[in-house]
């Protein structure tokens, strides 16, 4: 019996001398690699341009406008959404747009919390939608929704294309959405 402790501590000692001696080797192999995320944090994502025509350029002039915040948000850059939304808010005034449309673009322009300008950017696609109805003479503008925006409640957005840029959560779930429906 005594022969077989002697035994059983001489493995663990081996065991245990060899288990030490490949983590020292292992610690030396070890190699350190930077990455260069900067890149990344600079990206900047734009949407498409406008092909389709529109019958009152006063609503072209909105439109394009809009996309201008969209993009910004998109992009969450709550100083350009601000300054965006200003030029917005004297287009509006001079086509006398609906009440809840100006409230909302006048929120965005007061505000630098993106996310106060992404709740209002909701009532502000409402109205563009209103005022894109039968206001295209030629093209195709879509509408979009992320069913995940404003804890799962949904919102929608308008697009010049099919592909999607969630200006709801920016770069965080850019891709998010779905092409609702075709406004033609």
């Amino acid at each position: 019996m005594k022969n077989l402790s002697i035994v059983f501590f001489a493995i663990i000692g081996i065991a245990f001398t060899s288990c030490k001696d490949n983590s020292k080797q292992n610690e030396a192999e070890l190699e350190v690699v930077t990455v260069d995320n900067t890149a990344d944090a600079t990206k900047t994502y734009e949407v498409a341009e406008v092909e389709a025509e529109f019958n009152d350029p006063k609503v072209e002039a909105v439109f394009e406008q809009y996309l201008n915040i969209e993009s910004a948000l998109i992009n969450t850059n709550a100083d350009q959404t601000a300054s965006e939304s200003s030029k917005l808010m004297t287009l509006l005034k001079e086509m006398n747009a609906d009440e809840a449309t100006q409230n909302a673009v006048s929120a965005m322009a007061d505000s630098k919390d993106v996310k106060v300008q992404r709740e209002n950017f909701e009532a502000l696609t409402a109205g563009v939608e209103a005022m894109l109805q039968g206001a295209l003479k030629s093209g195709t503008v879509y509408k979009q929704y992320c069913p995940m925006a404003f804890n799962n409640k949904g919102a929608s957005w308008i697009s010049t294309s099919r592909d999607i840029l969630n200006p709801y959560f920016g770069d965080k779930m850019l891709k998010c959405g779905r092409v609702d429906a075709e406004i033609k």
